[in-house]
């Protein structure tokens, strides 16, 4: 493929907008994925998988009716529609791995990378131009898509190296959710009761790992699941003092469970891990007040819960779920070199 160079670059990745002009490509209706152009700064990949966000994969699923086709259908509209893998119905992306195939000449000498090199994106798949060729395989159970495509990394994207202890799918869905252990890490103080939605799912685990040590043994780590599937995946790795299964939806069962649990004073932190809507005011509910509420999950709405709180008088300091924290990609990974539990049912999963 003879690759076309452009100077001048931003380092944000804006020259790459197509619509509206003026917004960065994050927001932006529709990006550039003319991968036979590549600008002075940006980092063309030969792509292998998708890690679609839990949240998106969840919707894709539910509107395709669980046909795998359709679901192919719908990626490929969304990428070809808006030049990257942006759910227009959550708003999330996911991530990426693949091979370094070209770098502009601003970035060559910039970064410990050759060609040929294998990368994890630790930036969403939401404002990454992505170009797919051919679907060639989908993994439902783990929301990983095998595809043939390219796709363009911005000066100020971040990466991982593919570590030579995982493999590619296993380290693709660890550091897909890498900002939630390491946010745990950072929020989690000795004695806290922490409450975990969602914590027999991949992210809820390593927040539970994470926890459980922080925490420490005066604290309490209590996981809420609802499938039967994640209730047994989160209690036969021993991370929680209590596992309860309840619907995140339903705010008054999980108040009441949690207020039970606590003797009433309620959690310190909660972690909403979750992958579908309406779970905010179950999050707000279970949290004391003065509390703190870590929103990860991509299905949340700054609406609901910023109203929600005011509405039942819940003076609270809720997060939003930034993917990226210094040193996230390297906490994550080490979560699973620590507890051979986990990285064993995590390799059943993934690999």
């Amino acid at each position: 493929m003879t690759i076309k160079y452009i100077q001048n670059g931003n380092p944000f990745g804006s020259h790459r907008v197509i619509e509206p002009q003026g917004v960065l490509p994050q927001p932006a209706e529709k990006v550039n994925n003319d991968v036979d152009v590549l600008w002075d700064n940006e980092i063309l990949i030969d792509v292998e998988f998708l890690n679609i966000d839990s949240a998106s994969f969840t919707q894709i699923e539910e509107q395709a009716g669980g046909d795998e086709a359709k679901i192919r259908e719908i990626i490929l509209g969304i990428v070809n529609s808006r030049g990257k893998m942006h759910n227009p119905v959550t708003g999330s992306g996911g991530m990426l791995i693949g091979k370094i195939e070209a770098m502009g000449e601003k970035i060559r000498d910039t970064r410990d990378l050759k060609i040929g090199d294998e990368i994890v994106t630790l930036v969403s798949l939401s404002l990454t131009p992505l170009k797919i060729y051919e679907i060639t395989g989908i993994k439902p159970d783990i929301d990983q898509v095998k595809i043939s495509g390219k796709a363009v990394l911005f000066e100020n994207g971040i990466y991982a190296k593919l570590p030579d202890d995982f493999s590619a799918p296993l380290a693709l869905a660890v550091l897909d959710v890498c900002g939630a252990p390491a946010q745990t890490a950072k929020l989690v103080r000795p004695c806290d009761t922490v409450v975990i939605l969602g914590a027999g799912g991949k992210s809820g685990i390593l927040c539970a790992y994470e926890a459980k040590k922080r925490a420490g043994i005066t604290g309490k780590v209590i996981g809420v699941e609802y499938s039967e599937k994640s209730l047994e995946n989160i209690r036969s790795l021993g991370l929680c003092d209590h596992v309860v299964s309840l619907d995140a939806q339903d705010a008054m069962a999980c108040y009441e469970k949690i207020s039970e649990i606590t003797n009433g004073r309620l959690a310190d932190l909660v972690i909403n891990c979750v992958n579908v809507p309406n779970t905010e005011l179950g999050s707000i509910l279970m949290c004391r007040d003065r509390g703190r509420i870590y929103f990860f999950s991509m299905a949340t709405s700054f609406t609901k819960a910023a109203l929600g709180a005011e509405g039942v008088g819940k003076d609270v300091e809720m997060l939003i779920g930034n993917g990226y924290t210094k040193d996230h990609a390297e906490i994550a990974l080490n979560v699973l070199r620590e507890s051979e539990k986990i990285r064993n049912l995590f390799g059943a999963i993934y690999c």
